[in-house]
Order: C-alpha cells, then sequence, then structure tokens
C-alpha cells in the first residue's frame, strides 16, 4: 500500500487532523537502534524519538516483554513481584524522601495525579506553568500548554496561569531570578482570585521550550519562591529524565531541586506503555485517603519487566555516560557548525539532547521558523529523522536513543552541513 493509500484510510477511520511528520509522511515498517526503515527499505537516523530510550527494539526489553506476557499479565489488584522489584529499583536512583511510586500508562495520567496530589496537601487549586509547554493530554493537564489548549475545557483554565518561558537568548536571567520574579506574581494572582496557589509544574531542562542554557541549580530561587508560598513543585521528567541530562540521571538533581513530586512517562518502559510518579510517603497517603484511584493497566507485570529492563540497560552500559559525552561532542561540533553558517543563531545542548536555533537577523534575534522547516523537511529526505521546538518553533530539536553514539553524531552534522549549504548558501 503506498503512502497516499494510506493516509487515505487514516482520514476516512481515525477522522481530520490526526498529525503525522513531515510533509511526505514516513511509512516506517522497522526499527533498531538508532535506525529505522520505511516500507521501501530505505533506512533514517533516528535523531528524535525518546520513546526507545534504550533503542529501537533493544533486545533486552523485547525479551523481558516476551518472557512475561507467556507467563503472566494482570492488573495490580494481585500481588506480583515484578511491581515491587521495579520500584523499589526505580526509587534507589532518586534517594532521599522521594521513596513511594504510583505506576499508570502514560504521562499525561502521572501529570494528572500530580496535580491532584498538589490539590489533596495544600486544600488550593491553582497551577502554574510556563507559556511555551506541554505536560499531556487529559482535561486538566492540556490546559498547561498555551498551543493546544482546547477550546472547550470544563472551566478548567480557570485554575491555571502561566509564566514567561525562560529564553537564555533573548532574556539575561543567569541566576533564574527573573523567572522566580515571575512566578511569584502569578501566586499572587491566584491567591488574589480566591482560586490559591497549590503548584508549578516544569520540565526541569525546559526542552518543549527550546531547553535554554543554563547555570546547575538555577531553578533554586523559585524552588524557594514556591516553598514560601506553601505549594508543591512538580518536575515532569518525561522527556528530561532516566539520564538524558548526562550529569545526573535525573534533571531536577542537575538543578540542584527536590521536587515533591516527579512525573515519568514516555521513555519508562521504551515503547511499552508505561509511565508513572515518585513522591514522599506522607504525600501518597494523602492521595490514597483523598481519592479512590486504581489504574487497571498501571504496573501490570509485562510493564514493569519492560521499564526494569530499561533501568538495566542504562546501568549496565553506562549510558547515562555515554549521553554526557555524545552531547560534548555535539555542542562542540554544532559551534563548529554556527561559526560556519550564519543562519544559526545559537547553540544548545542539554546531554543527549541538543539543536541549533535558526535567526533571519542576529542583531533583531528574529526568528527563523519558516526555515527550520526547511531544515527538517531536507534532512528528512536524506535519511536523518529530527524535529523542531521552542516558543517560535525555530530551534531544532535532536532527542535520539541514549545509544547514539560518536558515529551517528558524525552522520547528523555532516548531513547538516551540507543542508545549511543548499538552503543558505548566502550564509
Amino acid at each position: 500500500m503506498n503512502e497516499t493509500e494510506l493516509m487515505e484510510r487514516r482520514r476516512s477511520l481515525l477522522g481530520p487532523n490526526v498529525s503525522t511528520f513531515y510533509k511526505r509522511p514516513v511509512h516506517i515498517v522497522k526499527g533498531e537502534d538508532v535506525w529505522l526503515w520505511d516500507a521501501e527499505g530505505r533506512r533514517y537516523l533516528d535523531c528524535y524519538n525518546n520513546v526507545p530510550h534504550v533503542g529501537h527494539c533493544n533486545p533486552r526489553v523485547v525479551e523481558a516483554i516476551c518472557s512475561q506476557s507467556a507467563q503472566l499479565n494482570v492488573h495490580s489488584r494481585y500481588l506480583h513481584e515484578n511491581l515491587v522489584n521495579y520500584v523499589e529499583k526505580l526509587t534507589s536512583t532518586y534517594g532521599g524522601e522521594l521513596s513511594n511510586a504510583l505506576l499508570t500508562c502514560t504521562g499525561s495520567e502521572a501529570n494528572d495525579i500530580a496535580l491532584r496530589m498538589a490539590e489533596a496537601m495544600t486544600g488550593k487549586r491553582g497551577v502554574i506553568a510556563t507559556d511555551a509547554t506541554y505536560h499531556g493530554n487529559t482535561s486538566l493537564v492540556s490546559q498547561l500548554s498555551t498551543g493546544n489548549a482546547p477550546k472547550y475545557g470544563y472551566g478548567l483554565d480557570q485554575y491555571v496561569r502561566h509564566v514567561e518561558a525562560p529564553d537564555s537568548l533573548r532574556i539575561d536571567d543567569p541566576q533564574g531570578l527573573r523567572f522566580a520574579a515571575k512566578v511569584q506574581e502569578q501566586i499572587a494572582e491566584h491567591e488574589r482570585s480566591g482560586i490559591g496557589f497549590a503548584a508549578l509544574i516544569v520540565c526541569p531542562l525546559f526542552l518543549n521550550e527550546g531547553f535554554p542554557d543554563q547555570a546547575p541549580g538555577w531553578l533554586r530561587a523559585t524552588e524557594q519562591v514556591v516553598r514560601e508560598a506553601g505549594g508543591f513543585l512538580i518536575c515532569d521528567e518525561v522527556q528530561s529524565g532516566f539520564a538524558r541530562s548526562g550529569s545526573h540521571f535525573w534533571a531536577h538533581q542537575k538543578q540542584g531541586v527536590t521536587p515533591d513530586v516527579v512525573t515519568m512517562g514516555k521513555p519508562m518502559g521504551n515503547g511499552y506503555p508505561v509511565a508513572g510518579l515518585v513522591t514522599r510517603p506522607e504525600v501518597m497517603e494523602r492521595f490514597r485517603n483523598s481519592y479512590r484511584y486504581f489504574n487497571t493497566f498501571g504496573g501490570n507485570p509485562v510493564a514493569c519487566a519492560a521499564a526494569m529492563a530499561v533501568l538495566e540497560e542504562i546501568q549496565q552500559r553506562k549510558l547515562q555516560a555515554n549521553a554526557a559525552k555524545i552531547g560534548a561532542l555535539a555542542a562542540k561540533a554544532l559551534a563548529e557548525l554556527a561559526s560556519k553558517h550564519g543562519v544559526i543563531g545559537d547553540v544548545r545542548q542539554s546531554g543527549m539532547v541538543f539543536g541549533v536555533e535558526f535567526l533571519k537577523d542576529k542583531a533583531t534575534q528574529e526568528p527563523a521558523s519558516g526555515f527550520a522547516d526547511q531544515v527538517v523537511e531536507a534532512m528528512r529526505e536524506r535519511g536523518v529523522l529530527l524535529s523542531k521546538l521552542g516558543r517560535h518553533k525555530n530551534t531544532l530539536k535532536i532527542r535520539p536513543p541514549m545509544t547514539f553514539s560518536e558515529e551517528h553524531l558524525g552522520l547528523l552534522v555532516q548531513t547538516l552541513d551540507e543542508v545549511l549549504a543548499e538552503l543558505a548558501p548566502q550564509s
């Protein structure tokens, strides 16, 4: 079946506006490590997917899923060792008081529950997020995303306020004091409205916002503001966690803050639906006594087997060290490209997440969003898959599986160099 026929079937069966990547969608039929193959047998270097965190079709994860599926899969109202063994290993990566976990199927569910925990502990409902973020698809957490908040949201938008996302290129805030002050302003507005302030939710690396450059500890001033207001700090580590930051296993550790709740998702099971959160015992106890919550599939034996295999891969293959190494090499290589191509206005890197921000004019810092679109499409045509993000959608988002190597980086940089030379030869 060709791409046109398949797209028509999608539209007729799934309805309109079901998104696909690229103007000419990629019909993927096979994956292995950092590679994907389409229906015509063409191979693509995957520089985007964080879902296969330890590589597409990772043998350890595949074996764990198949073996457990062949033995048992049932919900967590029955006793099973996989759940407690996994939670014990997971929480050992945190240390301190973040020792209780709750497993779900999606990061959206995890963030929704985190907000309920904040309400249960504070007795208030006001939430703050940045104005260029994304935290999921439930009725409540979808209101956090300014770009795709639903037109109809059961009136839940009244509980959400936004702060200006950090931007290290355009906003001078080296210690995070300006951001903390903006959060303080919105806390005051929540309190003034009578709703009250319950929680601030952020990705510690601000990845959807364009992963701005930040010194370690940048969030500490904001954490202090949240604490003084009696609110919760929720760190959404769906993208930034599981060693992707390179320097630390969790990005909030790099920031030097201790969240009340940390949420996790996509990479947790390497593609198998498993997500969750960790928190302090007293928070979990309050939540369990305040809400009747049960998730049929969350924490099932197969999900826990997949998630355990992911943790084992990260630790045994030293993928955190690999993220630090490749990230540093990527930052250097992209800086060299910036000296060669004037359309590059800034280079970004946070462990195994890196990219460049394109500008039409460095003096005015006018974003080159359309040019970023052209680059993404041209890279796809040359067999390299990546995307873009940020407030202006002008920053390349390169977020490959954690097994990404120096050889893969070389192919990426060479291809990007060729594309930039072709699209912006005058630069």
